[in-house]
């Protein structure tokens, strides 16, 4: 697949992975309205403020077990639209919330350490999220799939 088949602009590659971005377009199979792929994006943006609230609210209780679980369920969905960027925030506050360095590998040496960090990326998580969500709106406002002839 090509980012010409499905036409994608030539900044897609700053907010999503193309590849599967047009593996999620191509289940619209043919829908000129793009019903299942709107749905999927529209549904992904409830979860992700939603999850934003959640995880601003876990933050202030310092409840790392559950900013780690937020951090791996927005994760989740993040990666299957291919939101690269927030997908990979929440990996870290998910390593971060159990304790571990941004890779998962090392452990950190106390939780303070691990509440500075995931307070640190939060913001630039949610400032990607915007840009994402911004681009991903102004996709499917001007590329409605063309009538076949």
């Amino acid at each position: 697949m090509s980012d010409d088949e499905y036409d994608l602009p030539a900044d897609a590659k700053q907010y999503v992975d193309t590849e599967t971005f047009e593996q999620i377009l191509e289940m619209d199979d043919g829908d000129p309205d793009r019903d299942f792929s709107k749905g999927l994006v529209e549904g992904f943006f409830e979860q992700a403020e939603n999850t934003f609230d959640n995880m601003d609210t876990d933050l202030q209780n310092k409840n790392l077990l559950g900013l780690s679980a937020l951090g791996h369920f927005l994760k989740g969905s993040s990666a299957t639209l291919g939101i690269y960027k927030v997908r990979d925030h929440c990996e870290k506050i998910q390593n971060w919330g159990a304790m571990k360095d941004a890779t998962g590998l090392k452990p950190l040496p106390d939780e303070e350490t691990a509440l500075k960090l995931i307070a640190e990326i939060i913001p630039e998580m949610k400032e990607d999220y915007d840009s994402a969500k911004n681009w991903l709106e102004k996709y499917f406002q001007s590329n409605p799939l063309a009538p076949e002839e």
